[in-house]
Parts: structure tokens; C-alpha cells; sequence
């Protein structure tokens, strides 16, 4: 099997799994012992967090 990049640097995602409360999870079991739910809320996470910066860049 064959993994691809992450597209998210580690950072980022430590980030956002801090804001949506289950970074603990990750600390204990790594990123293969989230829920798939949590996976499906720190994506959603990022995409709200890219449109804003865009939205930002975009005023300038």
C-alpha cells in the first residue's frame, strides 16, 4: 500500500485537533485512534480556516 503526503503540515493538524478537543486522543493512540467523525471535523476545520485566509487576502 502505497501512503500519500499529508497535505496538512503536523503542525496545523495538532492545531486544530487542540481547538476540537481530542488532541489527547492523538497524544495517546496517534492520528489512527481518532474517530472518523473528529477526522471529518479537523478537515472541515481546515477548509473554514483556508476560505478565510483567502477571504483576508482578498480585502488586501
Amino acid at each position: 500500500m502505497v501512503r500519500k503526503r499529508s497535505m496538512m503540515s503536523e503542525q496545523l493538524k495538532e492545531e486544530i485537533a487542540k481547538e476540537l478537543g481530542f488532541y489527547d486522543t492523538v497524544q495517546k493512540e496517534g492520528w489512527g485512534g481518532i474517530k472518523s467523525r473528529d477526522a471529518g471535523n479537523m478537515v472541515k476545520r481546515a477548509i473554514e480556516m483556508a476560505e478565510e485566509n483567502m477571504r483576508g487576502k482578498d480585502k488586501s
